[in-house]
């Protein structure tokens, strides 16, 4: 555990010090992403000028979704989205044998490879407007509630890493996986608009068993504006466990399954 730690931090800084010779890209993502929340966010604003609610979320917990999307999508900008991603070309050329032949794990060198610094502001953006859909809401937020809140916005950020290594597992089996991850785009780009209560029936098993982006900032929202029952907390809990140990097991099926280019 040490030895990886030490590892990631070296990785780091190695990152830091290539990132310091492109400066002018160092924000390039800050404004992109967090352009595209704010446009998201008075789009919002503009509905909620209509309607008192949509499915029983007011506009403060509306609010709270959105920014607590945008802060998951900031820790995996910032942490791992740029190394898990280089994944199904490093299958296809061959490149993966360097990391299977380097006494660290493949995976976890590839996760972190690629810490993009320059996400890291979208983090405070994020937190910003997480605090402006808790001014206002009509409730006091528990001291309790903000501590769990913390919590499974770490689990959250576990399983949406689940789910992109899990996409990007399958190019160990097939010869190309394009459609799969554009297909993962447009699902996880609906479930950033429509919080996960808004799912019915099919679509709830989909978005919360299958395919579980309807939950990665739902449950979270819900958890820190009091309305997240203990049910909830627990299957989401079952959830990120399940898939953790899912994707676990399919790493290390599919490189039990790489075709190396030395072979």
């Amino acid at each position: 555990m040490i030895r990886n730690l030490r590892f990631i931090v070296a990785l780091l800084k190695l990152k830091l010090s290539r990132t310091m010779m492109y400066r002018l890209s160092f924000f390039g993502a800050t404004f992109v992403d967090g352009s595209l929340f704010i446009l998201w966010l008075l789009m919002f604003k503009a509905i909620y000028s209509q309607v008192d609610s949509i499915g029983g979320w007011s506009q403060g917990q509306t609010t709270v979704f959105l920014g607590t999307f945008s802060l998951l999508n900031a820790i995996n900008m910032t942490i791992y989205f740029f190394g898990v991603i280089e994944i199904p070309d490093k299958i296809k050329t061959g490149d993966l044998d360097h990391y299977i032949t380097k006494p660290v794990s493949p995976l976890l060198r590839l996760t972190f490879e690629n810490i993009n610094i320059g996400s890291s502001p979208l983090i405070i953006l994020s937190i910003w407007i997480i605090l402006y859909g808790v001014s206002m809401l009509d409730t006091p937020i528990r001291t309790g509630n903000i501590i769990l809140y913390i919590i499974f916005i770490i689990l959250m950020a576990v399983l949406y890493y689940d789910m992109e290594v899990i996409i990007r597992t399958i190019p160990f089996f097939v010869i190309s996986a394009s459609n799969i991850q554009m297909l993962e785009g447009a699902i996880f780009e609906m479930c950033m608009r429509i919080p996960g209560v808004l799912f019915d029936r099919i679509l709830k098993i989909i978005f919360y068993f299958i395919l579980p982006y309807g939950i990665i900032a739902t449950v979270p929202a819900q958890i820190l504006t009091g309305t997240a029952s203990g049910r909830i907390i627990a299957m989401s809990l079952a959830i990120v466990t399940i898939f953790t140990m899912f994707t676990l097991w399919f790493w290390k099926f599919g490189l039990r399954h790489y075709k190396s280019a030395s072979s």
